[in-house]
């Protein structure tokens, strides 16, 4: 898999924090490994944030680990995704519905995956949303999807991304 482009797209629900996290940790971290053939999206389902930047703890989080997620946009998840992106990391389990809802078939089902599954296979594990807590929970999110990053990028490295 490592000649062909490989395509991520991370989902929470506002697309706001923990999406926009994953998705510049981990293209962070690609970059760092010099690792040009995966792109990285991140998407949500509320329509209140269409457009919006992450929210500023998260960018505040993202720059204080030297992350720059501040020109990402919130956009909202659509049943195209399944055609654009290989895989469909998702936070928890209403983000696992929202997505699976938009499925036509066992393979649109197929790419959804929690991404903490990556460190806990078949655990179903959730990120916590950190939107309605004080700072302390940014930095665990940003600490929690830093880890799972890191996972990836190995798979991806190893050849073992699936």
């Amino acid at each position: 898999m490592s000649q062909n482009e490989i395509k991520i797209l991370m989902v929470c629900l506002g697309n706001i924090c923990r999406s926009p996290l994953a998705e510049g940790i981990l293209k962070d971290k690609l970059t760092k490994e010099k690792i040009t053939n995966v792109k990285v999206d991140s998407a949500g389902f509320v329509r209140y944030h269409l457009n919006n930047p992450p929210d500023s703890r998260a960018i505040k989080v993202a720059r204080k680990n030297n992350v720059d997620i501040s020109k990402q946009r919130q956009r909202l998840f659509e049943v195209a995704d399944f055609d654009k992106f290989d895989k469909i990391y998702v936070m928890d389990e209403n983000n696992f519905s929202d997505v699976a809802a938009y499925a036509r078939d066992e393979n649109d089902l197929a790419k959804i995956e929690f991404i903490l599954n990556e460190l806990y296979p078949n655990s179903n594990k959730i990120v916590p949303d950190p939107y309605y807590g004080g700072d302390s929970g940014f930095d665990k999110v940003f600490e929690t999807l830093s880890t799972v990053s890191d996972a990836i990028v190995n798979k991806i490295k190893n050849g073992d991304f699936k």
